[in-house]
């Protein structure tokens, strides 16, 4: 037979051949054949001469050592993933051996999950520290449908995600079974209305173009969730020798600017302002541009509503929303929900609606948020009309718009600048005193105050080189670098923080920082298996669990629903939303897969203690867990 069509493969009968007589076996993955067992002799039997009439028998073979699959390693390792994130299943198995063989499980590296949603849970968290996507590989209809929930949290969230999505298309080449039930016509389809784009290449070259053009796509702003199918087939068939194939090179969009037209007028409303007041949803990406906002609204002596952590924490800007009743000038930096920051809602029998801001206020927006919407998922919030609205990046719009503000300032306007931020100074020094009373309420309860927790953790990892404590929101904690910040933004579907943390986790790791993360008992419950996965891979972080038995916003819904129904019967908003009886020990369970853990722990005094031993395990590379009981909020 002619070289070309050995190299024809069909590794569904290779794997059939092996299970049912061993006819080859491959040595140390280097490709090299075994010679086949010597069969059983055989009693001799005399054969009848061949006719012309004859069917003729085509000889298929059962290996080959260049499958398409390893051309698609080749592509995926060109855009420079570290990690692939996947729970294996048979529909993208040829990937899955080149990535391990072919590709040396390097850059990208394997991650061992326990579930398709724990997958992009990791991808979402580690996109979050990283600014790009970490590979995802699914199987086919049953594994996206798995993943469906978290790709919907990072769509929401703005999270570069790329799926590579197993499936058989051919009908004539599926298994009789399960594989039938495990493809589709279009697999992508169930998650269309919140990817920002997928393709099913039907050739290695298309699959090339098309994986450099999702990647591209996917880093864009906004960055979003991008699938793209991998046939089964086009994985498993031999790379043809007549090929000309190539990879093509990738080149990212430059972020979106701001005319200047356009940013020149923001300017000049700002600078003429009395009252302005900034609003800032996400508008930085890193700590350049935390840095350049922090120029921006010093230049202005701004207030500054602060959302997702764009300044340092306690810097004397940071306002509350009460501002804006007086406003007369607002500006939104990436707002997810400006017209919502803007009105008072009144959630009872017949909701109402308010305007909280005063007539004439002028309203101005600089923001890419809005360009990939879809008509199914609202997720894009009510409408807000503006005075001035820019398409454009902040971050990347900001040292124009700094430029252009102190080119603008006059001395008697830097004047009126300064006394307004000693002014703003001043009621940000008054908030922080009253936080700081108010935490002391219930400080020796049992259950754990939530203040309590988050001081007793604070005063132990305020000296390392720390990230992600935001979760535990108090004033103790000085968050000075972007890093510090847990960036999560998401639909707030359960189930997503405890992967999105290990995948955080992950990111941090090589560069050295001590990871803290408040891990909520609900949440934990949907995806446990990710606590395996950071055992497995040797993913150090610190879990401090809000363990207050129950969903508890859930049980806040029943108890104003029982009170607006007229049945203030309180004791029994439990039902259904408790997880008591049994109280679930969730040391045990992280115990089970490989953490370190303690707990349940309700005595505030013993706190200290159980964390240093807590952060002695986490700095020698393990994760450990603490499994805390608070009070519900």
């Amino acid at each position: 037979m002619a070289k070309s069509k050995k190299d024809l493969v069909d590794r569904r009968r290779f794997l059939q051949g092996a299970a049912a007589g061993g006819i080859a076996t491959l040595a140390g993955g280097s490709g090299v054949i075994a010679a086949p067992q010597s069969p059983p002799p055989q009693p001799a039997k005399l054969a009848a001469p061949p006719t012309e009439s004859d069917p003729v028998v085509e000889v298929h073979p059962l290996t080959t050592r260049r499958p398409g699959s390893d051309f698609m390693v080749d592509v995926i390792k060109s855009l420079g993933f570290e990690y692939a994130a996947a729970n294996p299943g048979s529909s993208f198995r040829s990937l899955h051996e080149s990535l391990i063989n072919y590709g040396g499980n390097t850059a990208p590296e394997l991650l061992t999950c326990c579930h398709e949603e724990s997958s992009v849970g990791i991808a979402h968290g580690y996109a979050n520290v990283e600014g790009k996507p970490m590979l995802v590989m699914a199987h086919s209809t049953v594994g996206l449908q798995h993943a469906a929930m978290n790709v919907y949290n990072a769509w929401v969230g703005r999270v570069p995600l790329f799926i590579v999505l197993g499936n058989t298309l051919d009908a004539t080449m599926r298994r009789p079974g399960v594989e039938w039930r495990h493809s589709a016509q279009d697999a992508a389809a169930m998650v269309r209305d919140y990817t920002k784009w997928d393709d099913n290449p039907v050739s290695l070259a298309h699959f090339a173009e098309s994986t450099v053009r999702a990647y591209k796509i996917s880093m864009a702003l906004p960055m979003e969730p991008v699938v793209i199918v991998a046939d089964s087939e086009l994985q498993e068939n031999a790379i043809p020798e007549d090929a000309a194939l190539r990879i093509p090179k990738l080149t990212l969009e430059a972020p979106p600017h701001g005319d200047a037209g356009s940013v020149a007028e923001v300017a000049r409303l700002l600078v003429a302002a009395e009252n302005p007041v900034v609003i800032a949803g996400g508008a930085t990406r890193g700590q350049e541009g935390m840095e350049r906002f922090v120029e921006f609204v010093e230049a202005l002596q701004v207030p500054v509503v602060d959302q997702e952590g764009n300044l340092p924490s306690r810097h004397p800007l940071i306002a509350s929303r009460a501002l804006l009743r007086n406003a007369d000038v607002i500006l939104g930096l990436e707002v997810e929900d400006f017209w919502g920051m803007l009105h008072a809602v009144r959630d009872q029998q017949e909701r109402t609606f308010r305007s909280i801001t005063r007539p004439g206020v002028k309203l101005l927006n600089i923001s890419v948020a809005q360009s990939p919407l879809r008509t199914n998922y609202q997720d894009f919030q009510r409408y807000q009309e503006f005075d001035l609205s820019i398409t454009a990046d902040p971050q990347t719009t900001l040292p124009a718009l700094t430029e252009a503000v102190r080119r603008l300032v006059t001395s008697d306007r830097r004047i009126a600048f300064q006394n307004r931020g000693k002014m703003l100074a001043e009621a940000r020094q008054k908030a922080i005193e009253r936080e700081r009373v108010e935490a002391t309420y219930g400080w020796n309860s049992s259950p754990i105050s939530l203040s309590r927790l988050s001081a007793e953790v604070w005063a132990q990892v305020k000296n390392e080189d720390w990230a992600g404590g935001r979760q535990l929101e108090s004033f103790q904690w000085n968050y000075e670098k972007y890093h510090q910040y847990d960036h999560f933004r998401s639909a707030q579907g359960a189930g997503g923080r405890l992967p999105a943390a290990v995948g955080a986790a992950l990111a941090h790791r090589k560069h050295g920082r001590f990871y803290v993360f408040l891990q909520k008992d609900g949440d934990l419950m949907y995806a446990p298996g990710a606590l395996w996965t950071a055992a497995h891979h040797r993913i150090p972080f610190l879990s401090v669990m809000q363990n207050n038995r129950a969903y508890h916003a859930e049980v806040m819904h029943i108890q104003s629903m029982a009170n607006r129904h007229e049945r203030g019967t309180f004791d029994r908003a439990g039902i259904g939303t408790k997880l008591e009886d049994p109280n679930i020990d969730f040391a045990k369970l992280a115990q089970s897969m490989g953490w370190y853990a303690e707990g349940p722990i309700t005595n505030p005094n013993d706190l200290g203690p159980a964390i240093r031993r807590a952060i002695a395990v986490v700095k020698r590379g393990e994760p450990a867990l603490l499994d805390t009981v608070t009070q519900p909020r």
